[in-house]
């Protein structure tokens, strides 16, 4: 393996780690709050991604022009489907709350499928087509500006939940509902904000995934699943878990794909995963 390829594949791994960390990132923030887990959370990341492809198509917005769009319309989405959904079931028996996200989820694909049939769209061109070529490196842009973007959504939501009061209120909640209450803070506002802010990032994530993936009705189980890796390996509720774990599986995945054929690519991730679960159940970063 010469040194070239293997900055080559680095880059690339870090560029879908960062991806799978902001995706992973609101589901940590979700089961943080509240608990949940969201089984709809690939569905989110479907919808930002037509959003952003209608808004190419039709519109003739620039993916990176349309991005703090969908992030705001997201976070409208996920503060809409906690008060209309979630809060109804929330402190209820636990299958009420698998079985209310589970059946959105299932809503959601067929919606798309009914709506947009199953063919798949792509966004051919954009601000950030093309690539650089340094020295024997090729570097994509979609991918980078995807890292780049993924990296600053993480750097400001870890800004936000550790160095706001809001996110005081938020880690308030985590870690002792019954006490937060006490001391004034409104939980169910809390609650609210943290199924914003992750369906938010999912937003993020989606319109920069559309500069260089397809856009079909099933996109989001591509890699939800991973995600759900991702959580489970650094910690579920770990923001910071959820970042170290989302850069390993991307890095691991894409060397992987060096040695194996490329439909076996995950299956060493999913050894890893296992053998973490095994010997450090609570994740790389998780807490006691």
């Amino acid at each position: 393996m010469t040194v070239e390829l293997l900055i080559q594949l680095l880059v690339s791994g870090l560029g879908m780690g960062f991806i799978f960390a902001l995706i992973a990132i609101g589901l940590a923030l979700i089961y943080g709050v509240m608990g949940v887990v969201n089984f709809a959370h690939g569905e989110f990341l479907m919808l930002s991604m037509y959003a952003t492809y209608f808004a190419f198509a039709l519109g003739g917005l620039d993916p990176l022009v349309s991005l703090p769009f969908v992030a705001l319309a997201m976070f409208g989405f996920g503060v809409a489907v906690y008060y209309l959904l979630m809060r109804k079931v929330i402190g209820g028996a636990t299958h009420a709350e698998i079985f209310a996200t589970f059946g959105l989820m299932v809503f959601m694909q067929a919606a798309a499928q009914f709506l947009f049939g199953a063919d798949y769209f792509s966004i051919d061109h954009s601000l950030l087509s093309g690539s650089w070529r340094v020295g024997g490196i090729t570097l994509p842009m979609p991918q980078i500006a995807a890292a780049a973007g993924a990296l600053i959504c993480t750097a400001g939501l870890y800004a936000l939940v550790f160095r706001t009061e809001l996110g005081r209120a938020l880690r308030a909640v985590s870690q002792d509902r019954v006490a937060a209450l006490t001391m004034g803070i409104d939980a169910d506002r809390i609650n609210a904000l943290s199924w914003g802010l992750a369906s938010a990032c999912v937003g993020v994530a989606g319109s920069l995934l559309a500069n260089f993936y397809y856009v079909f009705p099933r996109v989001g189980a591509v890699f939800v699943l991973i995600a759900y890796v991702t959580v489970a390996l650094g910690g579920f509720g770990s923001m910071s878990g959820a970042l170290v774990a989302g850069v390993i599986i991307g890095v691991l995945q894409v060397i992987s794909g060096l040695f194996v054929a490329s439909t076996l690519k995950f299956v060493p991730v999913y050894v890893l995963y296992l053998a973490v679960v095994l010997l450090r159940p609570r994740g790389l970063l998780g807490r006691l």
